[in-house]
């Protein structure tokens, strides 16, 4: 396809963005400079037509983009839009205040959703690459201990369980020592039978101490194996839903579905900072046949995505989830 009909193109898929109506001829021409007469346009939009990527909705409107006109427009005409410096430091400083791995994957999802205007979804970091920083046992009263796990990551996991059988509160410094002993820089996921043969190591009348202990670990562990991913921006399609209601309600439904959302960010193969574009029918769930999905990863094997109706801005939207994945894999490492 040669540059002019690209340019015409590109046109009608911003304008209808940001309109959110038919694009026809007449207004292509009054908002851009394309330098080409009115025969010429309508012409060219015949053949973007023929092509199958544009199409008009009823008689007498003007054209929207298709599934494929988008595709083509994500592939020749869109162009990474670099963020000015006064950006880049605001999200950096945003990002740079985070406590640990939950507040900073908040504040990851919460910013995307408020620069791109879509759903915003961050993936949790792969379990298996989440190492043991510390194991904390604090004895909070006669029959309850507390029992904390903290990774390298900064994330910090902790459960309080009533202990059937008790001991004093040296006997659990000492079990610490021995937990961090056999745990710390170990893989989350290795932790578990690492630590089999930690019982064995006591008394057999401690045993049974050790075992619970050892059972709230594993809980531990259990709950972090779980992917997990967090949301932000639903709003935004609430307030898409005023036109295209159509479009938005499987959408809203989809992302209840915590599985369908975890499928959808795992094929997503990007490396860090590139960026994954999939569109209407390239999505593998039929529900989600007017939605586009914008992805990349961060690192860990995890995702950072907006989701959200065809019609996006796809320049806004890529270069916006690159910048914040960059960013969010330098905290990371």
């Amino acid at each position: 396809m040669d540059a002019r009909k690209l340019q015409i193109l590109g046109a009608i898929v911003e304008d209808y963005v940001a309109t959110r109506a038919p694009v026809g001829s007449k207004s292509l021409l009054e908002r851009h400079n394309l330098g080409v007469s009115a025969a010429t346009v309508r012409n060219d939009m015949s053949v973007l037509e023929e092509e199958g990527l544009i199409a008009q909705p009823h008689t007498s409107a003007g054209r929207v983009p298709t599934d494929k006109g988008y595709r083509t427009f994500v592939d020749h005409v869109a162009r990474v839009k670099p963020l000015s410096a006064p950006e880049r430091r605001a999200i950096q400083s945003f990002l740079e205040q985070a406590g640990d791995l939950d507040d900073l994957l908040g504040r990851t999802v919460r910013l995307l959703a408020q620069l791109t205007h879509q759903v915003a979804l961050v993936q949790y970091p792969v379990r298996r690459q989440a190492r043991v920083r510390h194991v904390e046992l604090v004895k909070v009263a006669e029959t309850m201990l507390l029992v904390v796990l903290i990774t390298e990551a900064g994330r910090v996991d902790q459960r309080t369980i009533p202990l059937l059988h008790p001991r004093p509160a040296e006997f659990y410094e000492s079990l610490r020592d021995r937990l961090n002993a056999g745990s710390v820089g170990e893989q989350v996921t290795d932790l578990a039978p690492r630590l089999a043969d930690l019982p064995a190591e006591h008394e057999p009348a401690d045993r049974a101490a050790v075992d619970e202990v050892l059972d709230a670990v594993r809980a531990l562990v259990e709950a972090r194996a779980e992917e997990r991913f967090v949301v932000a921006g639903t709003g935004n399609l609430a307030r898409s839903a005023e036109d295209f209601s159509r479009d938005v309600q499987p959408l809203l439904d989809v992302l209840e579905e915590q599985i369908v959302i975890l499928r959808l960010l795992s094929e997503l193969n990007g490396e860090p900072g590139t960026v994954e574009v999939r569109i209407g029918q390239e999505i593998p769930d039929a529900s989600l046949a007017q939605a586009a999905l914008v992805g990349a990863g961060y690192g860990a094997g995890s995702q950072i995505a907006i989701l959200g109706p065809t019609r996006m801005d796809y320049v806004t939207g890529i270069s916006t989830v690159q910048a914040v994945a960059r960013y969010a894999a330098r905290f990371l490492e």
